[in-house]
């Protein structure tokens, strides 16, 4: 099965977030991650909450649930023993090194982040391409539309938890609009 690292700009918006790893419950690959992405996300998270009006106790505690959820429902994703190789591919910021030794531990195929020109190809080992989550998403579904549209039935499904629950077709918008995932959804509006 194809594994992509899952960088912690993909993982910060919620939408995008559920919509990536519902791929990955369905079967179309598999996320992986470092313990340091998942504490860069839970400090962010934390901040958006706190940021949208959420009491500091409140935003961390839920911060820190959604980081529990995420290693419960993907106990295989967390990347053991990178630690020894951060620090060896000389990127721009030295706080993605962590990133890039992630994935050639766990075998990754993919780097999945919004912050492509930090990840530069000349320092990247070949058999890990970087790519932008619209990119990966359109290559992911491309290859079973119908399962990734149960995806997005589950993503829709989920929703409402905090704030308005959302339609198959609402989450479909929201990742055009929100996240320009415009192939993405017309391939699964395709698959409807």
């Amino acid at each position: 099965m194809f594994t992509a690292v899952l960088d912690t700009s993909v993982l910060w918006p919620s939408l995008q977030r559920d919509f990536l790893l519902s791929l990955g419950i369905e079967g179309m690959y598999r996320p992986v991650w470092s313990s340091a992405i998942l504490e860069e996300l839970e400090h962010h998270e934390a901040v958006k909450l706190v940021a949208r009006g959420e009491q500091k106790a409140e935003a961390a505690r839920r911060a820190c649930r959604l980081v529990a959820k995420m290693r419960s429902a993907f106990s295989d994703a967390e990347v053991q023993g990178w630690e020894g190789l951060e620090g060896r591919y000389g990127l721009p910021d030295p706080d993605d090194e962590h990133v890039v030794a992630a994935a050639v531990v766990a075998g990754a195929g993919a780097i999945v982040t919004h912050n492509v020109r930090d990840f530069p190809a000349d320092r990247i080992p070949s058999e890990v391409q970087v790519v932008r989550p619209n990119d990966f998403a359109c290559n992911t579904v491309s290859v079973d539309p119908t399962r990734a549209l149960t995806a997005v039935e589950a993503v829709a499904r989920r929703s409402g938890r905090h704030g308005p629950r959302l339609t198959v077709d609402d989450v479909l918008d929201h990742l055009a609009s929100r996240y320009h995932m415009n192939a993405v959804v017309e391939m699964l509006r395709l698959a409807e």
